[in-house]
């Protein structure tokens, strides 16, 4: 008797064809839900940073010069965030020697496709206090 000998894989077109497919199928929007949900925490975490570094240059530029208008410039250009979801508010005494805290709020967005249509935006704020020159 002459065997035959298969090439390639055992059972194909078997009772478990396509099984993988499937599994594949309903896993993977659960798996890109998540990583773009991942990202979009990413982006919010870096937009927590900036707003510290946009508070910390807001109070150096308070210290110097204590006007609201040097703050909020101050915080724009140095850290690049959208004018219009920026808030820079100066809390305390103006006069030299004496502390001035800035206070920025920013309103991040989570424009991430899919994970960030499912959340509002988010609102990160940060507050440095220095003396005034």
């Amino acid at each position: 008797m002459l065997r035959r000998e298969r090439r390639g894989s055992p059972e194909v077109g078997g009772p478990d064809a396509g099984q993988s497919v499937v599994e594949l199928a309903l896993v993977l929007p659960v798996v890109v839900m998540l990583a773009l949900a991942v990202v979009q925490i990413g982006v919010v975490a870096r937009d927590q940073l900036l707003v510290h570094h946009a508070a910390r240059e807001a109070a150096r530029r308070a210290a110097v010069e204590p006007t609201d208008v040097a703050a909020r410039s101050g915080a724009i250009e140095a850290t690049g965030l959208t004018p219009d979801r920026l808030a820079v508010t100066l809390i305390g005494d103006r006069s030299r020697g004496d502390l001035i805290t800035a206070r920025v709020e920013y309103r991040s967005p989570t424009d991430v496709p899919l994970a960030g249509v499912a959340l509002d935006d988010v609102i990160v704020t940060a507050a440095v206090t220095m003396r005034v020159e």
